[in-house]
């Protein structure tokens, strides 16, 4: 006998949210199926590495905005509500969201693998994110130190060797992808 799997509306998903005991949990909404981000130390590290190059690139330009999980929910999307790692705004003037999923998708996604993670899933991922408005994803495997740098017509694959760039869409920006990871 096969088991039906529930797949949860947005609606019913910010009920969820708004309980009590998943105050502190980072939920995440994935073609109607709540999925749970349960990140570790080395994962929290990278994140934040890449957010504080990203955020100092920004202060230093006065250009663009960055944040660390922040939820995305685009209208009319009844079942995904995502949380990227890092988001990267190249217009700094639209206003924050005080309450709620931004209800567009950032200029550039980030994703850094937990262990947890499978190749397929991150790459749905991506390509979810290319295809609702970022212009840009970075997926990060810490394991082997690279980094996967997605367009909606390209694709690169970085060593910890080679710096990595923002493009076109984070103008200026590069750093040593060695520098992302923990040594």
């Amino acid at each position: 006998m096969a088991v039906q799997q529930t797949l949860y509306t947005v609606e019913e998903f910010e009920d969820i949210l708004a309980r009590p005991e998943n105050r502190d949990r980072l939920l995440e909404l994935v073609d109607g199926e709540i999925v749970e981000k349960v990140p570790a130390q080395k994962h929290g590290v990278i994140a934040g590495n890449v957010f504080g190059f990203l955020w100092n690139h920004c202060r230093m330009t006065e250009q663009g905005r960055v944040e660390q999980e922040v939820r995305h929910r685009l209208p009319g999307d009844e079942h995904n509500d995502r949380l990227p790692d890092v988001s990267y705004y190249a217009d700094a003037s639209k206003p924050l969201v005080e309450r709620g999923p931004v209800p567009y998708f950032p200029d550039l996604a980030v994703e850094v693998k937990s262990p947890d993670d499978s190749w397929p899933g991150m790459r749905a991922k991506a390509r979810y994110y290319l295809d609702n408005g970022c212009r840009m994803v970075w997926l990060l495997y810490p394991e082997k130190q690279l980094i996967f740098v997605l367009t909606a017509d390209d694709e690169d694959v970085l060593t910890a060797d080679d710096s990595l760039s923002g493009g076109e869409v984070v103008a200026g920006f590069s750093v040593l992808v060695r520098e992302i990871f923990p040594a």
